[in-house]
């Protein structure tokens, strides 16, 4: 933001304004917020659960922003968040591999691959299946929680 915004904005507050929201305005009334475009994201919605935005932006025509409205605002619908816990390769695997190789220079990304790879190789088959048991557990957790925020086992 340049100083002239700054200081616009201070002299904003120091006038008695509370909020950065916009002040209502009239003028022409928000494409992406009438029924038909609502109802056009939440049929694509319904019809394929993993649409995601960019292809909800293509098939509509609106820009990203306005699709995240629509599905936050007057959908309702909020995007999960991302839960380390929930990522296998989070909670287990890249501690597996980063604490062996911490402290090393490589020469290469090849130097770094090859000596992943070969730490990854030390790793037993059972290690893996025991990984999963412990993510399908976080994950019924999870649902029994219905994605609420939880700590320990």
């Amino acid at each position: 933001m340049s100083n002239s915004q700054i200081k616009k904005w201070y002299n904003h507050f120091k006038d008695g304004r509370t909020s950065v929201d916009s002040k209502p305005r009239s003028g022409r009334p928000s494409a992406s917020q009438n029924e038909n475009v609502i109802e056009q994201v939440w049929t694509l919605v319904m019809v394929d659960h993993r649409i995601t935005v960019r292809e909800l932006v293509n098939e509509i025509g609106l820009s990203i922003g306005s699709v995240h409205s629509v599905l936050t605002e007057n959908l309702g619908m909020r995007r999960a968040p991302y839960l380390p816990d929930m990522a296998p390769c989070d909670f287990w695997l890249l501690p597996k591999l980063k604490m062996p190789l911490k402290g090393t220079r490589f020469e290469s990304r090849e130097d770094i691959m090859r000596n992943a790879m070969a730490q990854l190789m030390t790793i037993p088959k059972d290690a893996f299946q025991k990984c999963f048991q412990q993510w399908r557990k976080r994950w019924e957790k999870c649902v029994h929680c219905q994605g609420d925020y939880s700590e320990g086992d």
